[in-house]
């Protein structure tokens, strides 16, 4: 018997894991993947409080020791289901615990267009920092407007010889300061109200054609291409069991709570206005908070 299970290993597991060891509670950590979460494929972290620049992985490593040094059990399983008495099933086993947190985080969002699946690793990625050295002085082009976007086109025009950012919209939704460093690379030109509608491959990727929001078409030579439009929440698996709102994300209050007593969650798998680094961090310090607190009001 555990007091709290959390499941999920990235920002915000890890620090629920921490505060809730620090209050001595006994805590297992749940991971069908590796730890870190989304945040490992980010080349540079440099709007963390106190961490003026740190690369992703380091900053998930240092996360995922913190958490080890405190005797966090930290079990690499597929969660697959919740039930109400708060046993968690995963692939291999079935564990009980007082109460749990969600931290299952989200997972990119694709273009759902022909080919997609087929030319990953072919063209196509989802991870610039992961891929983005084989592609060495070649032309990419990166779809997004948001912040990872925006990072991508930034730390791809260091290694291809030419960035192309295409955006469905007029105006890129990035912090400002990471758009004019990006402004500044005489190698990226960008793409305003234009959608990649098809891929054009001979075994991998050859180009991509792009319509603009007139219906006009135009047709792009690349090597690869960078998806960067979002994320998706990776709660079906308690759909039946928590509130999700229309896009999936889990409905919760401010203090982290759900519908169930006892379920809490952190992170970006739950309805909110801003998902980074810090609010994750600070969901999974509130949660653990609010978990210890259900705990101990239920001795």
């Amino acid at each position: 018997m555990y007091d709290i299970i959390i499941v999920g290993a990235g920002p915000a597991g890890l620090t629920a894991a921490i505060y809730a060891r620090r209050a001595s509670k006994k805590v297992l950590v749940l991971e069908g993947k590796s730890y870190g979460g989304q945040i490992i494929n980010s080349s540079c972290v440099e709007n963390y409080p106190a961490e003026s620049h740190i690369s992703g992985f380091d900053f998930a490593t240092k996360l995922y020791n913190q958490a080890k040094d405190l005797k966090v059990d930290i079990i690499f399983e597929k969660v697959e289901l919740i039930k109400d008495n708060k046993e968690v099933v995963t692939s291999k086993n079935t564990y009980k615990t007082k109460a749990i947190i969600l931290a299952t985080g989200s997972t990119n969002r694709k273009l759902e267009i022909e080919n997609e699946n087929e030319l990953v690793g072919k063209g196509i990625s989802y991870c610039a920092t992961c891929d983005g050295a084989f592609y060495k002085n070649k032309v990419v082009a990166v779809v997004g407007g948001g912040n990872t976007a925006i990072e991508d086109a930034l730390y791809l025009s260091d290694i291809a010889s030419k960035v192309y950012l295409i955006h469905r919209k007029d105006k890129l939704k990035a912090e400002e300061i990471t758009i004019n460093k990006l402004k500044e690379k005489e190698n990226v030109e960008f793409i305003f109200n234009s959608n990649v509608t098809k891929l054009n491959n001979e075994e991998v990727l050859t180009s991509i054609e792009i319509t603009n929001n007139d219906g006009s078409k135009r047709s792009l030579a690349i090597d690869g291409l960078f998806i960067s439009i979002g994320q998706t929440p990776e709660n079906q698996f308690v759909k039946d069991l928590i509130n999700l709102d229309s896009y999936g994300y889990i409905i919760s209050d401010e203090t982290c709570h759900t519908n169930i007593d006892g379920i809490f969650v952190a992170g970006d798998n739950r309805v909110k206005e801003v998902r980074q680094l810090v609010t994750a961090t600070s969901d999974g310090a509130i949660a653990a908070t609010e978990a210890i607190k259900y705990i101990n009001s239920n001795k």
